[in-house]
């Protein structure tokens, strides 16, 4: 295993937002028709998205989400691979939050049962958090 193996997860979230993006407008563009809604660059951000139905939002919602936290995620694994820093408990670390930002996306898109996606959410944090310790350790044990 390389010290670059941390970069796996990155791309696994990165193309999973990928997944995500394409589920939205799969979903959205078919709604939108449907409705026949006439687009309207005048109306307020996001006043016309709102009307479609609440299974339609639940994908752009969540790929909204994915534009958010998990850029610290990929400021981090990317900190941490260039620091020689990105193996065992940190690549492990790196990997459940990938697979718990995966399980976020699914259950949000499919039932979004709010109680269980904050979990999920918290459950992630607490891997963001180690990474970051182990970023804030690589950066100060090697300059100390």
């Amino acid at each position: 295993m390389t010290q670059q193996a941390i970069l796996a997860p990155v791309v696994t979230l990165v193309a999973w937002s990928m997944v995500m993006w394409v589920w939205m407008y799969a979903t959205r563009i078919p709604a939108i028709s449907a409705m026949r809604m006439h687009l309207d660059p005048n109306a307020p951000r996001g006043e016309q998205m709102a009307t479609l139905p609440p299974r339609v939002r639940w994908k752009a919602d969540n790929y909204n989400h994915l534009m958010e936290q998990p850029t610290v995620f990929y400021a981090l694994a990317l900190s941490l691979a260039l620091l020689g820093a990105g193996e065992g408990t940190t690549l492990m670390a790196a990997w459940a939050y990938v697979v718990l930002r995966i399980a976020h996306s699914l259950l949000q898109a499919l039932v979004n049962r709010i109680e269980l996606r904050f979990a999920l959410f918290m459950l992630s944090n607490v891997a963001l958090l180690w990474l970051t310790i182990d970023a804030l350790y690589a950066v100060f044990a090697t300059s100390a």
